[in-house]
């Protein structure tokens, strides 16, 4: 009788085959007894002679050959043949760096309700990146408990790739489970830059994003991050040549979500706070604006989740002179009414504290150095340095 893994590595590839047996490779030294894990590769309609070549140098990988490509969500085929109590998802460029699957599991046996453990990743330039909001796992490198997926159901098949992590993550909250990144565990994503196409990117992120906002998120939500997300959106394609893509992916959003009205499941608002802290980061800075005597803020960062301080300043009747943010600032350029500048000129502006703007962890850290090195007035992270004895206070 077959012993039942403790991990099942699941990987979706498609024409990366040199990439993928290297993967394969570092998935075999992750520290666990042979007996203890299984990997399982689906892959995706490859022309490369992927298939053959995972058959012949890794004959113990479970292989799944499909005749279409499914995208990053065909890990889905894997599913109901991956039967450790741990499920994690890695890209075929993705690997755990050692001890970072023992540490995993451990967290997992501490935390019951632990639904998803998130993986730090690690690029090739010693960046770090994660997702746009803490809560939401990144694809490229997260454990799973498989009976928090069994119950939450698996990646939303329509997707392809772009945002089925947020799907999944936001059905995982609203079943209870905690979604978290721990800084222990890492992985490392090489970004291998073949089959990324920014065209088709910038169209399923648009498509995608639109579908979760018009199936999860509770009514009253659905304008305002529509709002934010689509005009974010369009100020990136137009800054990388691709408004077509970015008009295809908001026609098609639009129109499936019309004609697919039975979708919409959205989630609580207690699981949608979780995700979105718009009343947490209001908390938050109620005292950092008290400590300051700040009346005007400077926000940094036009950013995924830039709606919940503007709505905490809005609260706070503060006023917002600008938005700071290299790569989308523009002059003529507003977000509900706030210039949205590139950093150095918004500086410039007459303002008492500014506040980064981004929920994301490590790109909220970056930036908070950034500004904290080249700015003279205070600058804070409110989710890195307001004590938690003020926001209960709050």
């Amino acid at each position: 009788m077959n012993q039942v893994p403790l991990v099942s590595f699941v990987i979706s590839t498609r024409d990366r085959r040199d990439v993928l047996l290297s993967t394969l490779e570092h998935v075999r030294a992750c520290g666990l007894a042979p007996a203890s894990f299984d990997i399982h590769v689906v892959d995706n309609a490859s022309s490369d002679g992927t298939a053959a070549a995972v058959r012949e140098q890794f004959p113990d990988v479970h292989l799944i050959a499909s005749d279409r490509n499914g995208g990053s969500v065909a890990k889905n085929l894997a599913l109901p043949h991956a039967l450790g109590r741990y499920i994690v998802f890695l890209d075929d460029d993705s690997f755990p760096e050692p001890g970072s699957i023992q540490r995993m599991v451990r967290h997992f046996e501490s935390d019951p309700t632990l639904g998803a453990a998130t993986f730090t990743v690690t690029l090739p330039s010693g960046l770090r990146e994660c997702s746009a909001y803490p809560d939401v796992f990144i694809g490229c490198g997260v454990g799973l408990r498989r009976r928090a997926l069994r119950l939450a159901g698996p990646l939303p098949e329509d997707f392809f790739m772009q945002a089925e992590e947020y799907d999944l993550s936001l059905r995982l909250l609203d079943g209870g489970w905690q979604v978290r990144r721990f800084d222990d565990l890492h992985v490392a994503h090489l970004k291998t830059p073949k089959a990324r196409l920014p065209g088709r990117t910038i169209r399923l992120d648009v498509r995608n994003n639109l579908f979760l906002i018009m199936r999860r998120f509770p009514r009253q939500h659905i304008v305002p991050y529509f709002c934010d997300w689509m005009q974010r959106y369009a100020w990136i394609a137009r800054s990388q040549g691709a408004i077509l893509p970015y008009l295809q992916g908001l026609l098609e959003g639009l129109l499936r979500s019309a004609m697919q009205p039975k979708k919409r499941q959205p989630i609580s608002e207690q699981a949608f706070e979780h995700f979105a802290k718009l009343h947490e980061t209001a908390a938050r800075l109620g005292p950092v604006l008290k400590q300051h005597h700040a009346q005007r803020v400077l926000l940094i960062d036009a950013g995924k989740n830039l709606y919940a301080y503007w709505q905490a300043c809005r609260e706070m009747n503060v006023a917002v002179v600008a938005i700071a943010d290299d790569k989308l600032g523009r002059t003529g350029r507003r977000y509900r009414g706030a210039r949205v500048l590139p950093d150095d000129e918004a500086r410039k502006l007459p303002h008492d504290l500014a506040i980064v703007a981004n929920l994301s962890p490590e790109h909220a850290k970056r930036r908070l150095a950034e500004w904290t090195l080249k700015h003279d007035r205070p600058v804070v992270d409110l989710f890195a340095e307001t004590p938690t004895s003020a926001i209960r206070a709050a």
